[in-house]
């Protein structure tokens, strides 16, 4: 018997770890196929809410985010780089210069979450993003990238600009935000199961596969 869990995915487009957490969600659940079925939906979670317009560089944002110096950010990055290709995603750390503001992206995968309420679509833009930002280093700031992505995923671009240019969903984003906030989120990314279980961190395949059985045998 297939048993249904609802994964609500609180994370951020400019998060490495959401986009290694993700890959690692998702080896998890194909080697558990026929036994569960996951309604996986996005939420949103801005690491830098008040990124100006024009980002910052990576490595002066780490610095005065963490206080960490070159040396460790560099390390910091090639471990995320191998995490990564172990899950088989790339991250193009030379291309990722600069980070941005993502509340635009949120917005439109928001957006998508109403338009496809099976969460495919929105599934499908958030990877698009991911992989913009961390493997082709775009901007995902940018109404022209994000509309190009949604088109690249068989969403309607002109209702994709027009969600970016009227503001529509910010309200809706906001509340988001501070729900999961009030919750104690506050590090993403931040996996939540059925609505009562937690799974934190870009965690191994191993223990999304371990937690989900569990979840599942319950």
């Amino acid at each position: 018997m297939t048993k249904p869990l609802k994964i609500d995915f609180v994370s951020d487009v400019s998060c490495p770890w959401c986009a290694i957490g993700l890959q690692s969600l998702q080896t998890a659940l194909g080697r558990l196929e026929g036994q569960v079925q996951a309604d996986i939906h996005f939420q949103p979670f801005e690491l830098n809410p008040n990124m100006g317009p024009a980002g910052q560089d990576i490595t002066e944002h780490l610095s005065e985010k963490y206080g960490s110096t070159p040396e460790q950010a560099q390390a910091a990055r090639e471990n995320i780089r191998a995490r990564g290709a172990a899950l088989g995603f790339e991250f193009a750390m030379d291309k990722r210069g600069r980070i941005y503001n993502t509340f635009d992206a949120h917005r439109l995968l928001h957006w998508a979450g109403e338009v496809d309420p099976t969460g495919a679509k929105q599934m499908a833009l958030k990877k698009a993003m991911l992989k913009a930002y961390f493997t082709d280093g775009k901007d995902p700031s940018k109404h022209l990238t994000l509309v190009s992505l949604a088109f690249e995923v068989g969403l309607d671009s002109v209702a994709a600009q027009a969600v970016l240019t009227t503001g529509r969903y910010a309200d809706e984003v906001r509340e988001q935000e501070q729900f999961y906030q009030s919750q104690g989120i506050h590090s993403v990314p931040a996996i939540i199961i059925n609505d009562q279980h937690l799974i934190s961190g870009g965690q191994p395949p191993e223990v999304f596969e371990q937690a989900l059985r569990q979840i599942a045998a319950e």
